[in-house]
């Protein structure tokens, strides 16, 4: 199921401005070719073993998922990677031309849009919304998001800990304006979490059960009935139009999502693998792989409205400029590769 929470308040957040400019400027300057060219013949038929997919990974994202679940051994094409700290400048790279496609959450997506970028979501699925959190330190006297008032919060702005943190200060009656915001990617928010410079902190797995078990923080909120909990397999329209490019995504969709399934009931292997390639322990990965509840989803109408939802909600909160359609940049013709829909 997909849940949604539809705040109506009006709040302010300037800083956001910054970051949608970076989307915008980078808008209209897609790269050039696929590089996969030479891999179609003249009958159009295509050589996988010609093809290179450039894929834009996040910690502990798509190549530890597909590597543990064993879906790497046999692939016909080559896979580069290029790793990102979070999805807003995974979705920065995926419309420059940087990369062809890339694993990120609920809300980059509709910053990206919001920009004009040129790239559709192309497979889904949702993990609950219990490994999105907000946390503080130990000791602290915040019990609850109404006690944020007047406290400093980090947060990766545009990304999926952007929307819940907003939802939940809505839930509790207050505003960003409530709260000191610092925009700050994962790395650098735990270690200003650490030397106790931010009162709380909104983030995902696997950094929740990181700063849970190695900083001692306490949840005070998770997304549970709150968020979506989706997350998307993004390309670019560029690397759609491509046929060669094209016929390497089928497959490689197709893979994530069938690692996904695999990972729901393989946690343990999951969180070895996991750990190995993020360096985290593997307490750490375990905690956050048992917190979510991996479901695939079709890329159809009701995600869409969920995202429409969203965006919307980010435009009455004066979070983006003003309301736009979400449903050009999701696309269900993937959905056979990865769910078996049509």
């Amino acid at each position: 199921m997909i849940r949604k929470h539809s705040p109506t308040r009006r709040t302010k957040l300037a800083a956001l401005g910054a970051a949608l400019a970076t989307v915008l400027a980078l808008a209209g300057c897609g790269g050039s070719a696929t590089g996969n060219e030479g891999a179609v013949d003249d009958d159009g038929n295509v050589d996988l073993s010609k093809v290179t997919l450039i894929v834009g990974d996040q910690k502990g994202g798509s190549k530890a998922l597909l590597a543990a679940a064993g879906l790497l051994d046999d692939v016909e094409y080559d896979v580069q990677w290029k790793e990102f700290t979070s999805g807003p400048p995974l979705l920065e790279a995926l419309n420059s031309g940087a990369i062809h496609v890339g694993g990120v959450g609920n809300t980059p997506p509709l910053f990206a849009a919001a920009g004009q970028a040129e790239f559709q979501a192309i497979q889904a699925a949702t993990y609950g919304g219990t490994g999105d959190a907000i946390v503080v330190p130990p000791g602290s006297s915040i019990k609850s998001v109404a006690d944020l008032k007047g406290k400093t919060v980090g947060v990766a702005e545009g990304s999926s800990a952007n929307y819940h943190l907003l939802a939940q200060l809505e839930k509790a009656g207050l505003t960003f304006s409530d709260i000191t915001v610092k925009d700050l990617q994962p790395g650098d928010a735990l270690t200003a979490f650490d030397a106790g410079h931010l009162d709380a902190w909104a983030i995902w797995e696997p950094f929740t059960s990181q700063a849970e078990i190695q900083a001692g923080a306490k949840v005070i909120a998770d997304g549970t009935d709150v968020v979506n909990g989706l997350v998307f397999q993004a390309a670019s329209n560029e690397a759609l139009e491509d046929p060669a490019t094209t016929a390497a995504l089928q497959d490689y969709v197709g893979r994530i999502a069938q690692a996904q399934v695999w990972s729901q009931t393989h946690q343990e292997e999951w969180a070895k693998t996991w750990a190995e390639e993020t360096g985290l322990p593997e307490e750490v990965t375990l905690a956050a792989v048992q917190k979510r509840r991996i479901e695939l989803v079709p890329i159809d109408q009701s995600v869409i409205d969920s995202e429409q939802e969203m965006a919307d909600t980010f435009v009455d909160n004066g979070l983006l400029p003003e309301k736009y359609d979400v449903a050009p940049y999701f696309s269900d013709a993937y959905n056979e590769y990865t769910t078996g829909e049509k």
